[in-house]
């Protein structure tokens, strides 16, 4: 196709885009997918949910809602005004105006970015792709996988990307539970392969983010997003080195930290804990890292963060196992309490938390591991298999060891104080409250 049947299938978009009238499809229904699902809907919008778990098919369907994030409500009215069906089968792809992806990319034991589901996805689009479709990714990865991975993908199907259709990505920017910045509401950045593909994929998330931030190309809007994540990583693992040090020297982390944050300038509050956890700073940053040597580039700041994160849980198990000796008990055979196993406070998400590999060296260390949160009450994590157990006063006072790894703002902490043997705060949760039963990280 010539370039200006380019540019009239851009303006053919674009039209059905601000009337409403684009068919969307998204894929992956977790976390990132199913906010945008019911925003995009919320605007008059039809849209189709695609997602390889029946589950999630037919609780979405049904307007049943799983994801913290979306009010109820607004699932359900969607739903009910015909504006949203979901499906496991990629040939409704035929039939979009505009497909975005939201699927995980992890990383496999080696750190190594892992997008089989990335790439599956592709697949089965470009087995359906139709001319003047724009194609959206949002998972997080590393630069260049749009245009260097997908788009040949995508081509398999004998159409061009600028040319027969669109190729953008606008990374996610989730953060799962924050009340004050939802879809809607947080910038968004966006990035196309070429400038026709940039100007309908501007449009298209112009019709429901409150402001767009358009940038050069996908390849700088996956840049932008590993950045952000790594930013994070690296000054948490600033702050978890401060409290190994402080350790070392009888210091309180705690106290050196609240009188620096006192500073009203050229400082930004970071916080130290038994580790990192959620589907992003773990994991981001490594794919930042492992792009790099493509590049004969050693990222000594990232590489040195992942490594201090890491050792936050061992650290946990080592201080725990002090606390226990000052009271001449010994981890092994010890019943040990973990207060909470999700990534961060009031929420129920465990992706990656760093209460997981506590609770798993604990227990490689032979002691009688168990934990309480209402919010994660199962846990099911590459061998960690555990339910929560009721929290009340003898569950407390039959712990000889109480560890707090996530604060969630429901508990009781100053009852947990005066109840408990012992307790190790990793999260200064027990602020304000003096007790000589308490440890702080």
């Amino acid at each position: 196709m010539s370039l200006t049947t380019a540019v009239d299938l851009a303006q053919a978009l674009k039209q059905k885009i601000q009337a409403r009238e684009a068919r969307v499809g998204v894929v992956g229904l977790g976390y990132v997918g199913l906010p945008f699902l019911v925003e995009k809907a919320k605007v008059g919008f039809h849209v189709t949910g695609i997602d390889r778990n029946p589950r999630r098919v037919a609780q979405v369907a049904a307007g049943r809602n799983y994801i913290r994030d979306v009010h109820d409500e607004d699932l359900r009215e969607v739903v009910a005004r015909g504006l949203v069906e979901t499906t496991s089968a990629f040939e409704v792809v035929r039939d979009l105006d505009v497909i975005v992806i939201c699927v995980p990319t992890p990383l496999d034991t080696n750190l190594t970015p892992d997008l089989q589901y990335v790439c599956s996805v592709t697949r089965d689009i470009a087995a359906h792709l139709q001319p003047g479709q724009l194609v959206s990714l949002e998972s997080t990865t590393y630069p260049g996988t749009t245009q260097d991975v997908m788009r040949p993908l995508l081509e398999e199907s004998g159409l061009k990307a600028g040319v027969d259709f669109f190729l953008a990505h606008s990374p996610e920017r989730v953060d799962p539970g924050n009340r004050r910045y939802t879809t809607k509401n947080t910038n968004k950045v966006v990035g196309g392969i070429d400038a026709q593909s940039l100007d309908v994929a501007l449009e298209f998330y112009g019709q429901t983010i409150d402001h767009v931030v358009p940038v050069s190309s996908a390849t700088v809007a996956e840049m932008v997003k590993v950045y952000e994540n790594t930013f994070r990583a690296v000054n948490i693992a600033l702050a978890n080195e401060i409290a190994l040090l402080c350790d070392r020297m009888g210091l309180s982390v705690w106290e050196v930290l609240d009188a620096a944050f006192t500073k009203p300038f050229g400082i930004m509050p970071f916080y130290p804990g038994p580790g990192v956890g959620g589907h992003c700073i773990p994991l981001d940053p490594h794919y930042l890292e492992w792009k790099a040597r493509e590049y004969n580039f050693q990222t000594h700041f990232i590489s040195l963060a992942g490594e201090v994160n890491r050792k936050m849980p061992e650290f946990v198990v080592d201080k725990a196992a002090r606390v226990l000796n000052d009271a001449r008990k010994p981890l092994r055979g010890s019943r040990i309490l973990l207060m909470g196993m999700a990534y961060k406070p009031d929420l129920d998400d465990y992706r990656e938390s760093p209460a997981l590999e506590v609770y798993r060296l604990l227990r490689r260390a032979g002691a009688d591991v168990h934990f309480h949160d209402r919010w994660t009450p199962d846990i099911d994590d590459h061998g960690v298999q555990a339910r929560s157990v009721e929290l009340t006063d003898a569950e407390l006072g039959r712990a000889d060891l109480v560890i707090i790894t996530t604060h969630h703002s429901d508990v009781d902490y100053a009852h947990l104080v005066d109840t408990a043997q012992l307790v190790l705060d990793t999260r200064y949760a027990t602020r304000g409250l003096s007790s000589p039963r308490v440890t702080l990280l």
